[in-house]
C-alpha cells in the first residue's frame, strides 16, 4: 500500500469524517473507497478526437439560390423598423 498526502478543502473533510464516523471507518477507508467508485463509475478515459472540428461551409449551408444582395435584403426587412 501506498501512502500520500492530500488536500480538501474544511468543509468537505468535516462531511467525509463525518461520514466515516457513522459507518465506523477510517478516513483511509473513506478515500479508498470513494477512489473506488470513482474507477467503476468512470472506467476508461474519455477518447481524444484525432482532428480538430471544423464547422461547414457556407456552401454546405442554407440560403441556397440567393444572391448576396436578396440575403442582404432579406436581413434588413427582419430588422427591427423603430431602427431604421
Amino acid at each position: 500500500m501506498t501512502k500520500t498526502q492530500i488536500q480538501v478543502p474544511e468543509e468537505l473533510f468535516r462531511e467525509l469524517r463525518s461520514f466515516a464516523k457513522q459507518r465506523e471507518w477510517s478516513l483511509a477507508e473513506t478515500f479508498r473507497r470513494g477512489a473506488e467508485l470513482l474507477l467503476q463509475v468512470y472506467p476508461e478515459a474519455p477518447e481524444l478526437q484525432s482532428t480538430a472540428w471544423t464547422p461547414p461551409t457556407s456552401g454546405k449551408v442554407g440560403w441556397k439560390g440567393l444572391s448576396a444582395a436578396q440575403l442582404r435584403d432579406a436581413a434588413f426587412d427582419d430588422g427591427d423598423p423603430r431602427l431604421a
